[in-house]
């Protein structure tokens, strides 16, 4: 169904708001968000936010592949009204956007993700709560209400965390378990490096760890009573470098809901997704931030849609900033997108009116772009509608 108040009529209250004398708090760009949290954050949390693997190749490979793309509208058609919403894997989607899982907020802000849930809550946008996150995922489910919720995983090395991890992200209600694939090991990042910045070792990002009964079971004492021991043990289990494609029969019996990959690059590892009953893959380079030098997402994406062929749901994330970004990955196949930096920095920025800021920025300039385009809805986007 259409939507009944568009979202461009975001861009109607901004400039109303501004008869007033009310101007944004933060930029409408959100290009321009990076700089401002650089000026607000100390270095070693923007640094891990903002930072890349390596020379940071990835990161601009990310940009560059969306600036090779461009658009070509059509005109004198009737986009008075634009249908936005999708259905994914049984997640209805207003917009085909969702929050991607961006760990350790706290970094951020004082309330980290809570601060994110309250804002994608209010605006409607589901969120990927990452399994490194500042506030438990209890909470967090309880800050999004009614709204829909995917729960990120790192697979941890002890499969008893792992199954309890699971237990209590679907008694919370997330429907949909999002596998991060790339990040089994942590990159060469030089930004953290040069800083010796880590959260985790001060304890940041490790709620759902320290709240487990499984983790806690592996403790001689509990973290409230030894704090250091706890971070080392969380450190030894982050990531298993050792799972294979045999071992996702393990996450299918104890997950009752789609399981989608994220980090797919390559069409033969989507092909293998499918092959072992996978629901969907991510195509995604981790922002940048895994492996120096790697393709850039959306350069890698027509592949991976042409390897799918329809069979499963294929988003992908890294590097979108605007609507006309959403457009050429919608366009070249993806059936929805991720964001991440963009409302991290709205977070540090402004807290939960920032994240829900850039929300509505992203979606009103989503719905404008579309329509100026030629478009009624995101259903008659194609690769006819770029060149590049």
């Amino acid at each position: 169904m259409p939507v009944t108040v568009p979202f461009a009529n975001y861009q109607n209250d901004i400039y109303l708001r501004g008869l007033g004398g009310e101007r944004p708090e933060i930029p409408t760009n959100l290009d321009r968000l990076e700089p401002l949290a650089a000026e607000r954050l100390a270095p070693g949390p923007f640094g891990y936010v903002a930072g890349g693997a390596g020379t940071e190749a990835t990161v601009r490979a990310n940009r560059d592949a969306f600036d090779r793309w461009r658009l070509v509208p059509r005109v004198l058609r009737d986009v008075a009204v634009r249908e936005l919403s999708r259905n994914v894997l049984g997640t209805p989607l207003a917009a085909p956007i969702l929050l991607g899982p961006v760990g350790v907020q706290s970094i951020l802000h004082p309330d980290g993700e809570l601060a994110t849930a309250r804002a994608a809550a209010e605006v409607g946008i589901p969120m990927v709560l990452s399994t490194a996150s500042s506030r438990t995922l209890e909470d967090v489910a309880a800050a999004l209400g009614d709204t829909p919720r995917w729960f990120q995983l790192y697979w941890p090395k002890q499969r008893e965390v792992t199954l309890s991890l699971l237990a209590r992200a679907g008694a919370a209600g997330y429907q949909v378990l999002l596998v991060t694939l790339d990040t089994r090991l942590l990159a060469w990042r030089p930004r953290d490096l040069d800083l010796a910045y880590l959260p985790f070792l001060q304890s940041e990002g490790i709620a759902n760890y320290l709240s487990d009964p499984a983790f806690r079971a592996g403790l001689a004492k509990s973290p409230e009573e030894d704090p250091g021991a706890a971070v080392l043990h969380f450190l030894a289990m982050f990531n298993d470098p050792t799972t294979s494609w045999s071992d996702l029969a393990f996450l299918r019996d104890h997950w009752s809901g789609p399981i989608v990959l994220k980090g797919v690059l390559h069409p033969d590892d989507a092909r293998q997704a499918l092959d072992v009953g996978m629901d969907g893959v991510v195509v995604s380079n981790h922002g940048g931030r895994q492996v120096d030098g790697a393709v850039g997402s959306l350069d890698a994406l027509p592949a991976v849609v042409d390897a799918v062929a329809g069979r499963a749901a294929v988003l992908l994330d890294s590097g979108v900033r605007s609507g006309a970004d959403v457009i050429k990955a919608l366009a070249l196949g993806a059936d929805a997108v991720l964001i991440g930096r963009p409302y991290a920095y709205g977070l540090a920025l402004a807290g939960e009116a920032g994240v829900a800021h850039v929300i509505r920025s992203l979606l009103a300039d989503l719905d404008l772009t579309l329509a100026l385009c030629g478009c009624a809805g995101i259903a008659e986007l194609d690769r006819g509608i770029l060149t590049g």
